[in-house]
């Protein structure tokens, strides 16, 4: 269950910073509420995953995917292409996240 929290808290603060940009600063209404709103579901999920897995690798999880996420919706929806030293490190953090789930002890495989 602490899996589906998990993606339940990334997908809430993926699409919380996507609607960040649309906000304009907090000057438009509906995408003001949807940045209030998800940043609420991301931490609240989150909080329900720290039952079983530890903070720093939910964290580590959530940020990494959510770092990855954001940048594809930046890709489709504002076209912020990223140049190759953004792929090669979007590409190492995804290689953190696979590390500690494939190697760490801290976590229930």
């Amino acid at each position: 269950m602490a899996y589906l929290y998990l993606a339940i808290a990334i997908t809430s603060e993926v699409i919380a910073t996507s609607a960040l940009k649309a906000s304009a600063e907090f000057t438009k209404l509906f995408p003001s509420v949807i940045v209030i709103v998800g940043y609420g579901l991301a931490f609240y999920f989150m909080t329900l995953t720290l039952r079983s897995i530890p903070l720093g690798i939910t964290y580590a999880v959530w940020s990494g995917i959510g770092i990855v996420l954001v940048s594809i919706v930046g890709f489709f929806l504002y076209q912020e292409i990223p140049d190759v030293p953004a792929i090669i490190g979007m590409s190492l953090i995804i290689t953190g996240v696979v590390v500690i789930h494939v190697f760490s002890k801290t976590i229930n495989h």
